[in-house]
């Protein structure tokens, strides 16, 4: 009878070490996230260009966290250059205002950038370019 309880002392001692001898482990999984972190650079949230008489006016407004610099705008009738203008813009001063003498209708666009960053480009359109 000795070699028959010994299978069963076998089995019964597999059955106990089962727990301890499977892979599961506790996989920790955190409930809240941690909170992302976000800057967006500026960005011009309004812009504008019109004729007021004989001149182009471009508004423009600079939203987001920013450094103090200089909102700059390059004036364009279709490819040629018409000049350059900038503003200082800082955080209590958000809204830059741009005349651009031309007394002729024509395609005209203005690129604005800040920080050598381009951020929008506005077009008028009086005659066909």
């Amino acid at each position: 009878m000795r070699p028959a309880s010994s299978p069963l002392r076998l089995l019964l001692l597999a059955c106990l070490l089962t727990p301890a001898l499977s892979g599961c482990r506790y996989a920790y999984v955190p409930l809240i996230p941690k909170a992302v972190e976000v800057t967006l650079p500026a960005r011009v949230t309004t812009a504008a260009l019109t004729r007021e008489g004989e001149a182009l006016v471009l508004r423009a407004r600079v939203e987001g966290r920013f450094e103090p610099g200089y909102l700059s705008v390059a004036w364009f009738d279709g490819p040629r250059d018409l000049g350059r203008d900038s503003v200082y813009l800082d955080a209590a001063q958000r809204d830059a205002t741009f005349r651009l003498p031309v007394p002729k209708p024509g395609a005209y666009r203005a690129v604005i950038s800040f920080g050598g960053t381009v951020l929008r480009q506005v077009e008028l359109y009086e005659v066909q370019p």
